[in-house]
């Protein structure tokens, strides 16, 4: 048996869970379509990059997007949950799904969306120490600094004015 594969005995477990095919085309072999999703969601691996093995990635693709939306993933938890409490195999309380594997969106890590207002821009600030002796505390003073991105024209400005007034 080949990496990230069900075993018999899971698919024994599974089987009776999955949606048969009801008229038309005969559907592609169940197992090795739940196979094929497992290798790209446990590889992490684009769709794409799906082994010639499994069948065309779009045949998979689409099997994974229509029984997420038919609920077929929520029944297979379902069966094993019960199956596994029957069993006294399972803590309630502790229960939870590992999430440690989620892509996050760039969004999620701060970067903004294409066509996003640019974020406001930021005011510099400098800490300057007052000295304070021996003593192991020091008063920071929070000041003004010009960041980099103010021009010449701009501080020259400011300063003919604060002259005139």
């Amino acid at each position: 048996m080949r990496r990230y594969e069900l075993t018999d005995e899971q698919w024994a477990v599974i089987e009776p869970l999955l949606p048969k095919a009801a008229s038309g085309r005969p559907l592609a072999e169940p197992r090795q379509l739940l196979n094929a999703m497992f290798w790209v969601l446990r590889s992490g691996a684009p769709w794409r990059d799906l082994p010639e093995r499994f069948g065309p990635w779009q045949t998979v693709y689409h099997h994974f997007n229509s029984w997420r939306r038919r609920g077929v993933y929520a029944r297979i938890l379902e069966a094993l949950q019960v199956r596994l409490d029957a069993e006294g195999q399972i803590d309630w309380d502790l229960w939870c799904v590992d999430g440690t594997m989620v892509r996050a969106s760039r969004s999620a890590a701060g970067a903004g969306k294409k066509g996003a207002p640019k974020s406001p821009p930021i005011t510099h600030w400098a800490a300057r120490a007052a000295d304070s002796g021996a003593s192991s505390i020091w008063s920071l003073t929070a000041t003004a600094f010009p960041s980099r991105s103010t021009s010449r024209r701009d501080r020259s400005t400011s300063a003919r004015s604060s002259k005139r007034s």
